[in-house]
């Protein structure tokens, strides 16, 4: 297609077919008609303009008409179009969409343009003129899709770079709420307002590397698409999904959609200022995932985990407190990894000492017996409560919770009931 605007611009007029000078004279007289024209124009296009004529102020739509009526004239007519005419195109279809116009109902306005044009030529025309105005309908018709093309562009150029913006905006303010945990109502309400969330509303954060983002991704699409206010974003290596609740949107729904991503979920947040710190605690659970994990999993059942992950390196330092006698001279490694077995049972299990003795296949005399040692060993009795919890932590940090304990018989200790084979140190 032939950008005749453009060329003529640039050269005053344009190369390429010419028509005759008879229709160069009709559409020269319809220059001089542009205002009947522009009534017509504008009684055809009520009906398409319904839509969005709230959205346009009457002068901005009769002038960008106006201009376009003069462009595709000066078109046809092979004249110099000036330069503020020539960029009529895309100064509406970036203004449009700047004003919502849908693209759809603009383009059905702007193919109006031929109709109105041909007719005003017809009526124009002398009888003998007729065989010359067929032949050069191609020209008002490659003028009017030249203008067509023109607002097209540079709507979906604009509406492109409005949708980088607004997501721009949406990772700023996001980044501001972060940075502020909250506390700063003003950043909280403008945060609200740039992102769609109500300030008081309940928010569901979930938390994934990097490498399982894609999942947090396909959730975001499918919350967006139920018209959930949603907000997905890097938040250091770690990519956060944020989403606000409602009758549709319950927290096990959003654990539906995320079933297979593996995933940190922090509790619900109740208010938008409460969703800095819900976003540290599920990014602090996605960090400790353990390396199979293919399900998202809740904060309540990984504390232990984070709280020893938070701890750095305080962590070695407690499991070399709580469970450094282990260690001593004299401790077998079997007798070690005998004593560990059975308080990891007993820890993960019920806490009753006959269940920890089922689970080991030996008698409870013997449970209590290795607790002893154990308490001798460590000064740590994993039967009273403080200890236990101590005692959770440091086999955390020791990173016993995920390490398989062969447990061998040693001759003459009969306390020694060998396992019925080699166990996963239970998680807690």
């Amino acid at each position: 297609m032939h950008n005749f605007a453009a060329t003529s611009a640039a050269t005053g007029a344009a190369a390429g077919p010419s028509p005759s000078r008879r229709i160069a004279e009709l559409a020269g007289q319809c220059l001089d008609n542009i205002d009947g024209l522009l009534g017509v124009w504008l009684e055809d296009v009520r009906t398409v303009r319904t839509s969005y004529a709230d959205r346009v102020p009457d002068a901005d739509f009769h002038d960008s008409a106006w201009q376009a009526f003069e462009l595709l004239l000066r078109t046809v007519a092979r004249l110099p179009v000036p330069a503020h005419i020539a960029g009529v195109s895309e100064r509406v279809g970036e203004t449009r969409a700047r004003q919502g116009v849908p693209l759809d109902a603009l383009l059905d306005a702007a193919r109006l343009d031929f109709r109105v044009v041909w007719a005003a030529l017809v009526q124009r025309a002398e009888e003998s003129d007729m065989a010359e105005l067929v032949g050069s309908a191609y020209l008002v018709w490659e003028a009017v899709e030249s203008h067509v093309t023109g607002i097209m562009k540079a709507y979906q150029r604009t509406v492109l770079e409005m949708g980088r913006r607004e997501a721009d905006e949406r990772r700023m303010w996001f980044a501001r709420l972060l940075e502020s945990e909250g506390r700063n109502p003003t950043v909280v309400q403008d945060a609200a307002l740039a992102l769609g969330f109500s300030t008081t509303g309940r928010f569901l954060c979930a938390a994934a590397p990097t490498a399982s983002g894609a999942g947090l991704h396909r959730a975001a699409v499918a919350l967006r698409r139920a018209d959930a206010p949603v907000q997905q974003q890097l938040v250091g290596g770690d990519e956060v999904l944020v989403v606000e609740l409602g009758p549709r949107t319950t927290r096990q729904s959003v654990l539906t959609l995320l079933d297979d991503t593996p995933c940190g979920v922090a509790p619900e947040a109740a208010g938008l200022a409460a969703v800095p710190r819900a976003a540290v605690l599920a990014i602090s659970t996605a960090q400790v995932l353990p390396a199979d994990a293919q399900a998202p999993r809740l904060l309540e059942d990984s504390w232990l985990d984070v709280l020893v992950h938070r701890a750095d390196e305080f962590g070695q330092d407690l499991a070399a407190d709580v469970l450094g006698g282990l260690d001593a001279p004299g401790v077998s490694r079997a007798e070690a990894a005998r004593l560990l077995e059975t308080v990891c049972a007993h820890l993960s299990g019920s806490g009753s000492i006959a269940d920890t003795a089922s689970a080991l296949y030996c008698h409870r005399n013997t449970v209590q017996h290795r607790f002893g040692r154990f308490a001798e060993l460590t000064g740590r009795d994993p039967r009273r409560p403080e200890d236990a919890a101590l005692v959770s932590l440091a086999l955390r940090a020791r990173g016993l919770h995920s390490t398989t304990v062969s447990v061998s018989p040693v001759p003459g200790d009969s306390s020694s009931a060998p396992s019925r084979a080699t166990r996963d140190t239970p998680g807690l």
